[in-house]
């Protein structure tokens, strides 16, 4: 097993692809006393490789909010040389994490990182699905941990009009939770609003990345041009205003899910990283 370049000390970096639930977890960030999704990887990791007091150097794609679901996210950890030690002649595999973790996580993967890779920096977009149910949907309860509930039918032509509106490099102000020293500027590369077979309404939004509150916002000022409270009109002048609003509501998160990550080439890794700390901080990129 061989270590990537670039690391200091002997670490190794690992990357872990997994998905999870996120309907009884606080979201992906640690907090003291509550259940989160980095706190239970954290846990398992310390099992196999002991406590580490830099919480392995974990770094993720998107720190996803309390009850955000993830169908693939993005992981890095660094382990110690000792640390490596305790694993004998057993391999880390995705199955030896897998097997010390709730039933409402899954890896994916786990394998050694190329170099210059970092979870969070290197990527250059993400991919979100909001699943949404009007009276148009057959009742599912199957569904029910998975799609937003509405009472009011949607017109999904008219959410995907406004929602055109919004592609492009543009500030999101008005759809994002404020942040000091944080920029609101993003690409939104991807918006589309379709009507699955089953009935449901699934929003599909891509990006380099999100700021805090950004999709459930815009998800929330979609749902309010399908109720024909906001026009494609609005939805530009609210855009170019760049301010936050009471003209539309931040969503519940049960209809959201993070489902892609994308990287650059490998011999990229290492500049589109470089790249991306220059443009944001570390608080920018969440949801």
């Amino acid at each position: 097993m061989s270590t990537p370049a670039g690391l200091p000390g002997g670490l190794t970096r690992f990357r872990i692809n997994l998905a999870y639930d996120g309907t009884d977890f606080v979201g992906w960030a640690k907090q003291p006393g509550l259940r989160t999704v980095q706190g239970e990887l954290l846990g398992a990791l310390a099992t196999i490789f002991g406590q580490s007091s830099d919480d392995f150097g974990m770094r993720v794609a998107g720190r996803t909010d309390a009850g955000v679901h993830a169908g693939f996210q993005v992981c890095h950890v660094d382990i110690t040389e000792e640390q490596m030690a305790r694993l004998g002649r057993a391999p880390f595999s995705p199955s030896r994490l897998d097997g010390l973790l709730p039933e409402d996580i899954a890896v994916i993967d786990v394998f050694v990182a190329p170099a210059g890779f970092d979870a969070r920096f290197s990527a250059t977009g993400r991919t979100y699905h909001f699943g949404i149910a009007d009276p148009n949907c057959k009742p599912d309860p199957k569904q029910a941990r998975y799609v937003l509930s509405v009472t009011k039918p949607l017109d999904e032509n008219l959410m995907q009009a406004a929602g055109k509106t919004l592609i492009g490099l543009r500030d999101f102000g008005a759809f994002c939770k404020p942040r000091e020293g944080a920029t609101t500027i993003r690409e939104l590369r991807t918006l589309e609003v379709e009507r699955e077979p089953d009935g449901r309404i699934l929003v599909t939004l891509s990006a380099d990345a999100f700021c805090h509150n950004m999709v459930r916002s815009i998800v929330g000022a979609l749902i309010a041009v399908g109720e024909g409270k906001l026009t494609t009109e609005d939805m530009v002048e609210i855009t170019l205003a760049a301010k936050r609003t009471s003209k539309f509501k931040v969503v519940d998160p049960r209809g959201l899910s993070l489902d892609d990550v994308q990287y650059p080439p490998n011999d990229q890794l290492a500049s589109q990283a470089e790249k991306a700390r220059n443009l944001r901080s570390d608080e920018d990129i969440s949801v």
